[in-house]
């Protein structure tokens, strides 16, 4: 149900929700800014499976909450797209972004199969592989809007990816000195491997000379998930005949993702306006964030096994070395 087509009583219905998402989110960007190398995205995934497992929700807040997981992240994952400087992705040279490219399409199948073989759900799997591969959080939302998943599932993924995202950024500046890698080398592994943007600016910042180059590499692989997007949603249309369940070629966001990306591209929107634009998208997508986030319960994490928290371990460590084996052999 859109907003515009919202009647009244309807409006009402979501202000509940929404007044709780608005709060999450307004100490999500507060705590970004006073520590920007921690992401408001994280922290809002973080804040809203702490207010689900602390207190019970009342079911008047569901709507808004449920409007903000859908309608909001959508319009963020938009946004996102004016993120983008292919300008800045192209100078990376064929060799690096070609590395990105394997590093995202070698990660997510490879973590397909092993969610195969350690008899993880094929859906929580497939939230894994993308989230993980691509862009963290936003990418697991994304993937969740064409291929509709179990929220538990959801869940899982979100907070596997906070799990493992943060120890990344963490581990790789500890082991740089370690790697021999240039710095500039080290741009290119922590852009090419850690989860989320922001996790990759803090594993990037401790190295001089390392975060521009990281935040490019970073931007390929985000470039990726509009063909990752079509392609699953393409899939999906041929499991089902000709009807109305078919999902589209190309979900209508990614079109918009796409389109964002082509404005930013042509280099006519003002640096003003890109600042407000980045200011909104973070805030669409960390009210997505906190509204999945509700969806954690910790129980049902614990209860969910070895399996997938080994499943998480694998995929990190497949990515992580994986990317710095090529950052070595490009030299």
């Amino acid at each position: 149900m859109g907003i515009a087509r919202t009647t009244p009583r309807t409006a009402g219905s979501v202000l509940p929700g929404l007044a709780l998402v608005a709060a999450g989110v307004a100490v999500a960007m507060v705590v970004s800014w006073l520590y920007p190398s921690v992401s408001a995205l994280t922290v809002a995934v973080l804040l809203g499976a702490v207010v689900a497992n602390v207190v019970t929700l009342p079911p008047s807040v569901t709507p808004g909450v449920k409007l903000a997981a859908r309608r909001l992240l959508r319009l963020g994952v938009v946004l996102l797209g004016l993120k983008l400087v292919f300008q800045d992705v192209l100078k990376l040279g064929y060799e690096i972004l070609l590395l990105a490219v394997v590093a995202v399409v070698v990660t997510f199948v490879v973590t397909r199969w092993l969610g195969r073989v350690l008899g993880v759900s094929e859906g929580l799997s497939l939230l894994i592989a993308t989230g993980f591969s691509i862009c963290g959080a936003s990418a697991v939302a994304a993937m969740n809007s064409v291929r509709r998943q179990d929220e538990e599932d959801v869940a899982k993924a979100l907070g596997l990816v906070t799990l493992f995202g943060t120890v990344a950024m963490f581990a790789l500046p500890a082991l740089f000195p370690l790697t021999g890698l240039t710095p500039a080398q080290y741009g290119v592994w922590a852009g090419g491997s850690v989860h989320e943007v922001a996790q990759v600016v803090a594993a990037a910042g401790p190295v001089t000379g390392a975060l521009a180059i990281a935040v490019a590499v970073k931007l390929t692989r985000v470039v990726l998930l509009a063909p990752m997007l079509a392609a699953v949603s393409f899939a999906e249309r041929l499991k089902y005949p000709a009807s109305g369940q078919r999902p589209p070629i190309v979900p209508l966001f990614v079109l918009g993702f796409l389109a964002m990306a082509a404005v930013r591209a042509t280099g006519l929107l003002p640096d003003v306006v890109l600042s407000v634009a980045t200011f909104v998208d973070n805030v669409l997508l960390a009210a997505g964030m906190f509204a999945l986030g509700t969806a954690v319960r910790l129980r049902s994490l614990i209860r969910s096994g070895p399996a997938v928290l080994l499943l998480g371990l694998l995929s990190t460590t497949v990515i992580v070395v994986l990317v710095l084996t090529g950052t070595a052999l490009i030299g």
